[in-house]
């Protein structure tokens, strides 16, 4: 059930939170002047809604923390296998930050 980053995991979860809004907006309005049974559905839905997206959500933050120690891996394992390659990048990338910094 892993889902990856993308724009309709994006576009899912935005779904959902408008459907809660959506529920939220019914739950307010039922219990203004409705019955009992009413007011007891909109909440259920609700419940439901913001359960979902719990987990949602959830699923998104287990996704986005794998790819992010899945790419620290691969970095780590390229600098293990190519040292002066990444020395020579971090001595670069340092050279051009320095000369960035001194322009202002």
């Amino acid at each position: 059930m892993a889902e990856s980053l993308t724009s309709g995991g994006r576009e899912q979860l935005a779904a959902d939170m408008k459907s809660i809004i959506a529920d939220a907006e019914e739950l307010l309005k039922a219990t203004a002047s409705a019955t009992g049974d009413r007011i007891l559905a909109a909440r259920a839905r609700a419940e439901e809604s913001l359960r979902s997206a719990r987990e949602r959500l959830a699923n998104i933050d287990d996704v986005a923390l794998a790819q992010v120690k899945e790419v620290a891996k691969s970095a780590d394992d390229y600098v293990h296998e190519h040292p002066w390659s990444a020395v020579g990048v971090a001595a670069v990338a340092g050279l051009l930050v320095g000369v960035l910094i001194s322009r202002r």
